[in-house]
């Protein structure tokens, strides 16, 4: 049995977001299961519109570099089966509501995270 992955993403940067992707993508296409969770104001990278994330800008370079968008990456780790989690708490910070996220984002306190990935390796973003 392979060990899940939790990932923690804890600060609304757009190199820590796509990075975190980038992990849960690789992660999900070995075949571990992976849950993601954006703590704080981080939840701006589970926005159908991210373009709050600072540094946002920096997609465009890195896909004329070559490398993944960030769209391509959080549609992969939805098409390869990963959990994402918003933190109740940032949501109310960032004056967000269910609806400003991507379709399959649940929204939960820290604690859903905690118990959901008790046996997992998890990194923090």
């Amino acid at each position: 049995m392979t060990r899940m992955m939790g990932i923690l993403l804890a600060d609304r940067s757009f190199e820590r977001a796509h990075h975190a992707f980038v992990l849960a993508a690789g992660s999900l296409a070995l075949g571990r299961e992976v849950v993601l969770f954006a703590g704080g104001l981080a939840v701006e990278a589970l926005r159908q519109d991210w373009s709050g994330l600072e540094g946002a800008a920096l997609d465009h370079r890195f896909q004329e570099s070559g490398v993944a968008g960030f769209e391509t990456l959080r549609a992969a780790f939805f098409e390869l089966g990963g959990e994402m989690l918003a933190c109740e708490a940032g949501m109310k910070v960032a004056g967000l509501g269910e609806e400003d996220l991507c379709a399959g984002v649940r929204v939960c306190g820290v604690t859903s995270f905690l118990q959901r990935t008790a046996e997992a390796q998890i990194l923090s973003l």
